[in-house]
C-alpha cells in the first residue's frame, strides 16, 4: 500500500485509512463481532503487531469541547507528548481559530473532518490553514455517507435506525436534487472503468499529498475497493473538468440536523 505523511513530524500512514463507526453505530445493520475482527485485521495485520506498544502514534480530540479551552486541551496532550506516551496530537470538527490556537501551544499533527465531493466546505478556508502550519488532512465520510459508492437513488428510504434518516440532505426532497452529483460520479467511473468509491476517494487524494481518507466499511470486499483507489489517476485537465462540473452542482439540504451541526466547529 502506498504511504502518506502527516504533519510536521511526517508520521507515516497509508494512503488510504479505515474507519471503524459503522461496525457499532449510525448505519445497520451491524455486521457479527467475528466479521468485524474480520475486517479490521485485513486493513491492519501488521499495525496490530505494532500495536503493542506502550504509547498512542496519534491522539485526537474527538469534538472540540466548548466548555473547555482549547490551550488547556492542547497543554494537556502536550503533558503526554513529553512524558513520551504520546507521539502526536490530533483534532476533530475543529475550526480554523481553534486549530491555530491549538497547535501554538502543542503543534498539531492532523485535523480530522468532514470533506468530500458530496461535502467541500473545508475548501473555504480550513485547507489553506492546514498547509500554511504543515498540518495533515484526515476527511471522514469521504464518500459522502456512502451515496457516493452509488449505492442509492432518488427514491431511495432510511429506516429510522439509520443515522442517514436524520440528516437533511439525505430526505426524499434534497435527495432527489442531490442525486445528481451521485451520477456524475457513476459517469466518470465509467469512463474510467473503475467503481464509483474508487473515484470519489482518488479525487481526495488528488487534492493535497498530505489528505489522507478514511472511508468506513463493514466488508472485506469494500476495503479492498477503497485500497484500489490509490492506483486511480487523473491529469490536470481532468481534475479542472471534474471541478468545473461538481462547483455547477448545488448540493441542498444540512449535513446533520441542526442541534448535532452545532456541536461541529467549522
Amino acid at each position: 500500500m502506498k504511504k502518506r505523511f502527516l504533519g510536521q513530524n511526517k508520521l507515516e500512514v497509508s494512503c488510504i485509512g479505515l474507519g471503524c463507526m459503522g461496525f457499532t453505530q449510525s448505519y445497520p445493520p451491524f455486521p457479527e463481532k467475528k466479521d468485524s475482527i474480520a475486517t479490521i485485521r485485513k486493513a491492519v495485520e501488521g499495525s496490530l503487531k505494532r500495536l503493542r506498544t506502550d504509547h498512542i502514534d496519534l491522539y485526537y480530540q474527538h469534538r472540540v469541547d466548548p466548555n473547555v479551552p482549547i490551550e488547556d486541551v492542547a497543554g494537556c496532550v502536550k503533558e503526554l507528548i513529553d512524558e513520551g506516551k504520546v507521539l502526536n496530537f490530533g483534532l476533530s470538527e475543529a475550526g480554523v481559530n481553534t486549530v491555530r490556537r491549538a497547535n501554538a501551544v502543542c503543534p498539531v499533527c492532523a485535523v480530522q473532518s468532514e470533506y468530500s465531493m458530496w461535502y467541500r466546505k473545508p475548501e473555504e478556508c480550513l485547507l489553506d490553514t492546514l498547509e500554511e502550519l504543515g498540518i495533515g488532512f484526515v476527511p471522514f465520510s469521504p464518500l459522502g455517507k456512502a451515496v457516493l459508492t452509488g449505492r442509492f437513488n432518488k427514491d431511495t428510504t432510511f429506516d429510522k435506525t439509520d443515522f442517514r434518516s436524520t440528516i437533511p440532505r439525505f430526505n426524499n426532497e434534497n435527495l432527489e436534487k442531490n442525486i445528481v452529483l451521485v451520477d456524475y460520479v457513476k459517469e466518470l467511473a465509467g469512463k474510467k472503468q473503475t467503481t464509483p468509491a474508487r473515484i470519489a476517494l482518488a479525487w481526495l487524494l488528488h487534492q493535497k499529498s498530505w489528505i489522507v481518507p478514511i472511508p468506513g466499511t463493514k466488508k472485506v470486499e469494500r476495503l479492498e475497493e477503497n485500497i484500489g483507489a490509490e492506483d486511480i489517476t487523473f491529469t490536470p485537465d481532468e481534475l479542472a473538468d471534474i471541478r468545473k462540473h461538481i462547483e455547477s452542482i448545488e448540493i441542498t439540504g444540512a449535513r446533520y440536523p441542526e442541534e448535532q451541526e452545532k456541536l461541529t466547529g467549522l
